[in-house]
């Protein structure tokens, strides 16, 4: 249900969230002004998130349930990991460097062709950006 490609059409929260994050002002601008797009694939159990703007484009490949090292669009060094519960990926990101923030994020689907990206920070609960996503 998930493969294919959504681009974002809402946000709450996300420059506050980016400034929780440490990211310098000119690239939160730029974030706010982007629209995203979020696409799915998956081939012999190895899931592929490839995330896309008009400035920068990565992509996340993990196995379910196992851990991976990657490096975030912010900048950080993190250990993750991604588990299905409830029908949503779960993902969890642990700073490797002290001082650096740890992140859970969700992505779940409402109905075939709305996707919400809920983000978090470890440690601050007060905080919530959620990003709604429409498949095109």
């Amino acid at each position: 249900a998930y493969k294919g490609k959504f681009e974002r059409i809402s946000s709450e929260n996300y420059e506050e969230f980016l400034k929780a994050l440490d990211v310098n002002y000119l690239l939160r601008k730029a974030a706010m002004v982007s629209t995203p797009t979020m696409e799915f694939s998956e081939e012999n159990g190895v899931w592929s998130i490839k995330s896309a703007t008009t400035l920068k484009s990565m992509e996340l490949k993990f196995k379910v349930g196992e851990e991976f090292e990657e490096k975030t669009a912010d900048g950080r060094d993190v250990k993750a990991v991604v588990n299905v519960e409830g029908g949503k990926f779960v993902i969890v990101q642990r700073a490797k460097k002290a001082g650096q923030a740890s992140t859970h994020t969700v992505r779940e689907l409402n109905g075939p062709n709305e996707l919400i990206y809920t983000l978090r920070i470890e440690g601050n609960n007060s905080l919530v950006c959620v990003q709604k996503f429409k498949r095109i």
